[in-house]
């Protein structure tokens, strides 16, 4: 029924013990089956105790109009007898109302001008159009139903009543009928369209939710770049100078697995941290470690030298304490990837560091290393050589830029510039 199903979207998780409580259509909207196979929907329970109710109203409609022909004499016999027998079979029509409401409502209009015992069901007809057929079907067919009463009243006055005094009657009962089927639609298509609106809504919540998630994952996935690889870096490096080199000293192998055990412990510590931050309602929680600032670049660059990289750092910030956090742990983290890539693709060479700038200018990190020496003995730590556009995307969303390329002696650069607001 398409008045029905005009902007349906009942959600198919409805409870299927309740759908006896809902109109057909409602039930049909709940079956994906019967939609996509285009089958009439059966009738539920309600619809059969409305029908009936239905049946009964024209047969009892029927019936008092019967016994009032009863005591007209002017009307004769034969022509009453014609007319329940009309009225009769109009409200057997009545239990096709659903499946053809416009043939039914339409069919009435030339029963409901000879028979006055089919009122009822013609009453009932054009609720059922109004609530299952667009207005300008129900405009139509009830305009034909009340032109028709003048004639009819003409040939058949009431016995009881004045001929305008019938006709007002008559064209109230026909108008409420109408009204009564088009507050009927308008409330199905109401609860139909908030059911579609919710529905939308859990759909737009589970989409944002996804994103999120996803987002975060992306997030995750870039931290555990940043932070693992600068770590596992060293592990692989000393791993592979004692590999290839068997012949060192007592004092060369127990400084590299120190090393070897720092890095490893260091790693398990941020792992936690991450794992931590993942686990806490916010990312700076207390019970976590700190996120490292522009102050811990030092640090960063002692822990390098230490592990045999020739590092120099020229931090010509004077206020680096007023660095925002967001800056300071982007510049931090560049700095960190560009020391990993120059020891994992140009070991043993020298590798600059420079951070410059104010809150006018912005804070520009420039990361310069040498070209390569030839003739490396350990086998190059394999990259996945998505740590540049990492690198570029946290530039990006903390507002700045960063370039990055081969320099004009053969080595790397890598230069950004953050917003010092």
């Amino acid at each position: 029924m398409s008045g029905d199903r005009a902007g349906a979207g009942a959600p198919d998780d409805f409870p299927a013990a309740r759908r006896w409580l809902l109109p057909s259509a409602l039930a049909d909207e709940l079956d994906p089956g019967t939609r996509r196979s285009g089958r009439t929907p059966r009738r539920t329970a309600r619809d059969w105790i409305v029908d009936f109710s239905c049946f009964a109203l024209a047969v009892v409609t029927g019936l008092l109009a019967a016994e009032s022909m009863a005591e007209d004499p002017r009307l004769p016999v034969s022509l009453a007898a014609v007319d329940q027998v009309i009225g009769a079979l109009s409200c057997g029509a009545v239990w096709l109302r659903r499946r053809r409401p416009l043939a039914l409502a339409i069919a009435m209009v030339p029963v409901g001008l000879v028979s006055n015992t089919a009122g009822g069901a013609g009453l009932i007809s054009l609720f059922t159009l109004a609530v299952h057929r667009p207005f300008r079907y129900v405009a139509w067919t009830g305009g034909a139903s009340l032109a028709v009463l003048p004639v009819f009243f003409r040939l058949r006055p009431d016995p009881e009543l004045s001929y305008p005094a019938v006709l007002v009657f008559t064209g109230l009962l026909i108008v409420s009928a109408i009204g009564w089927g088009m507050f009927v639609r308008s409330k199905r298509q109401l609860v139909l369209s908030l059911r579609d609106r919710a529905r939308r809504a859990e759909t737009e919540a589970r989409l944002r939710a996804e994103q999120a998630q996803r987002l975060a994952r992306e997030a995750i996935a870039r931290e555990m770049h940043d932070v693992l690889a600068h770590r596992l870096t060293l592990l692989s490096v000393h791993a592979g100078a004692l590999e290839f080199r068997p012949d060192a000293s007592r004092a060369e192998v127990a400084r590299a697995a120190g090393v070897i055990r720092e890095s490893a412990h260091d790693a398990l510590q941020d792992l936690r941290q991450i794992i931590g931050v993942l686990r806490a309602a916010e990312a700076d929680d207390a019970g976590g470690r700190p996120q490292p600032t522009l102050a811990a670049l030092d640090a960063l660059v002692a822990e390098s030298h230490a592990a045999g990289m020739k590092v120099t750092l020229a931090n010509r910030v004077t206020v680096t304490g007023a660095v925002p956090a967001v800056v300071g742990r982007t510049a931090y983290r560049i700095a960190q990837e560009a020391l990993t890539n120059a020891r994992k693709h140009a070991p043993g060479t020298e590798v600059a560091v420079s951070v410059t700038g104010g809150p006018a200018d912005g804070l520009v990190v420039s990361v310069r290393n040498a070209a390569p020496e030839g003739g490396a003995t350990a086998a190059p730590v394999p990259g996945s050589g998505q740590g540049l556009i990492g690198l570029t995307e946290r530039a990006t969303l903390a507002g700045g830029t960063l370039e990055h390329g081969p320099g004009t002696d053969g080595g790397f650069r890598v230069r950004a510039w953050l917003p010092w607001d």
